[in-house]
């Protein structure tokens, strides 16, 4: 039901910038999703659910990225698909589910690093956002975003 929910929701943003042509692509997919729902099987979907599915997938895990329990399983579960259907849908995509959850908790760590009213301490951002370790976190962070989560800090103006 989430899948089916998740593709509503992006055709009610992205409907004005379709023409008529994606309007009916649009509603072709949410018949075959709406199908699938009823159904209760998602491990035969086809390819064109994929983009609904990713999305479902997305949203659930940004509602969940501080959870430890958050993984490409969990998520498949929680949609009532497969494993291996979820990373079939992934795949058109240009990120795996494993590098979305880990870009998407670097993005909320580097929020909070420049939060006003937020002092909390490397070591606790690394843990909240559910990384190994600090030196884990750290590693990520730079890699990502080309320095440390302290010099980040300095140089947006929220460290002393």
């Amino acid at each position: 039901m989430r899948l089916l929910v998740a593709h509503t929701n992006m055709i009610q943003k992205t409907v004005t910038g379709l023409g008529p042509a994606g309007v009916h692509a649009a509603h072709l997919v949410l018949i075959e999703l709406t199908k699938a729902v009823v159904k209760g099987r998602f491990d035969d979907v086809e390819p064109q659910l994929a983009p609904a599915l990713v999305q479902a997938a997305r949203d659930l895990a940004d509602s969940r990225l501080a959870d430890s329990e958050l993984s490409p399983t969990m998520l498949a579960r929680q949609l009532n698909v497969s494993l291996r259907t979820l990373q079939r849908a992934f795949a058109t995509t240009d990120e795996s589910m494993t590098a979305y959850i880990r870009r998407r908790r670097l993005e909320e760590a580097r929020l909070a690093l420049t939060a006003p009213h937020s002092r909390l301490s490397v070591s606790k951002l690394a843990a909240h956002w559910q990384f190994a370790d600090s030196s884990h976190f750290i590693r990520a962070f730079k890699k990502h975003y080309g320095q440390t989560p302290t010099e980040y800090a300095r140089s947006t103006g929220s460290a002393d």
